[in-house]
């Protein structure tokens, strides 16, 4: 079983965060037949899938009935957004009712401070009718560096959301490192902002771990399966999940030797030897 799959309902975004990498891959979106494939292809090996690689899935017109249907088959389903379009969508988002929403509040860290302010009071609200209704609801601040907060806009942003989230709630538990939990079913999570992986980049040295294929992997808006979540462009594809049954998909000898490379400490990929994220791993 693999704790969790990451599936691209489609790749198409409203926005363009600084943070993201972008796609040079053609807009596509997810038909229900398709989202249905991967659903009965998917059973057994995982309980949670996560609507999340590029795109914002609330783009996405079926997004409502792709939850349904997911949790018909017996699936969990998150999702991650960048909160734009909870105020047109939420109320069947809610309907819907996922088991997680992420809300990347760091998305709007390049507006003017009213507008940001305004987008994070919407989120929050968002953020207390969800958690109520008994879906988990995670607020994200992903944009630290190492050594402490990156520039002043994000001190703003951060300083913003932590003087919303008092007057929104109240007091809360101590922020620690990584965030806090805010009350039942909604939680505060602080994290670095990462490098995207380049397979242009350098390379990063010999030793090399990452737990892509190992307890996840990732299905792209035109059913590529690639080892995880940051392959933004599918450099890694390992197959088509419309095409092929996924356990061939995994059994491929591009998998296999990806996996074994991982258990030796070492990158079978291009890709993998220049992604600064494995850094994050124990070796």
């Amino acid at each position: 079983m693999y704790s969790r799959v990451y599936v691209e309902i489609g790749n198409i975004c409203n926005m363009n965060c600084s943070f993201c990498h972008g796609t040079k891959r053609e807009p596509r979106q997810m038909n229900l037949g398709e989202f249905a494939r991967i659903t009965a292809n998917l059973k057994g090996m995982t309980e949670y899938l996560y609507f999340h690689v590029l795109g914002e899935p609330l783009c996405h017109p079926l997004l409502p009935i792709f939850i349904e249907h997911a949790k018909r088959c017996g699936f969990k389903v998150a999702l991650t957004t960048n909160g734009t379009l909870l105020k047109s969508r939420g109320e069947e988002i809610l309907l819907s009712k996922p088991y997680k929403i992420n809300i990347s509040l760091h998305s709007f860290e390049g507006e003017r401070e009213s507008a940001r302010r305004a987008y994070i009071e919407s989120c929050l609200d968002f953020a207390d009718r969800a958690s109520r209704e008994g879906i988990l609801v995670v607020l994200r601040l992903w944009n630290l560096a190492d050594g402490g907060l990156a520039d002043a806009t994000v001190e703003n942003l951060n300083a913003d959301v932590m003087s919303l989230l008092h007057e929104h709630f109240g007091e809360f538990e101590q922020l620690s490192e990584r965030g806090a939990r805010i009350k039942d079913k909604l939680h505060i999570e602080l994290g670095k902002r990462f490098e995207w992986p380049d397979a242009e980049g350098e390379e990063l040295g010999e030793a090399v771990f990452c737990h892509g294929l190992g307890d996840h992997f990732a299905i792209l808006a035109d059913g590529t399966v690639v080892p995880c979540c940051l392959d933004a462009d599918g450099a890694v594809g390992l197959g088509n999940i419309f095409e092929q049954d996924i356990r061939d998909v995994l059994r491929s000898e591009r998998a296999l030797a990806i996996k074994d490379g991982f258990s030796k400490k070492r990158a079978a990929e291009q890709l993998c030897r220049r992604c600064p994220y494995s850094r994050r791993f124990k070796i």
